[in-house]
């Protein structure tokens, strides 16, 4: 089974906890890190914009990335939530399975 890391940014700590603490108890994600606030530097609809973000790392499987993703993209208040998946090749036997352990199949 595929594992994935998940970035995501969000507007705030506050919703950053939120989301994450909804997606883990609906066993879409084992877990979330979260990291601190700091600022972000983009361009959205045709101008430079700053922010101040918070971005969080979620760990689940393939089979339950698309529902984590709507699910976050549903709870978000971006319009257009920065929301990135990638593989995990590599890690300890016991935390891999963990992952898949505490994540919905």
């Amino acid at each position: 089974m595929e594992l994935f890391s998940v970035y995501v940014t969000f507007a705030s700590e506050e919703q950053a906890r939120s989301i994450a603490e909804t997606v883990v108890n609906e066993r879409l994600a084992a877990c979330a890190n979260i990291f601190p606030p700091h600022h972000s530097i983009y361009r959205w609809e045709g101008e430079v914009q700053h922010a101040s973000e918070t971005a969080a790392l979620f760990k689940t499987t393939e089979t339950a990335f698309e529902a984590l993703k709507d699910r976050i993209i549903e709870l978000h208040s971006y319009d257009c939530p920065c929301i990135v998946a990638w593989e995990i090749e590599e890690g300890p036997k016991a935390f891999l399975e963990w992952i898949v352990n505490e994540t919905v199949q």
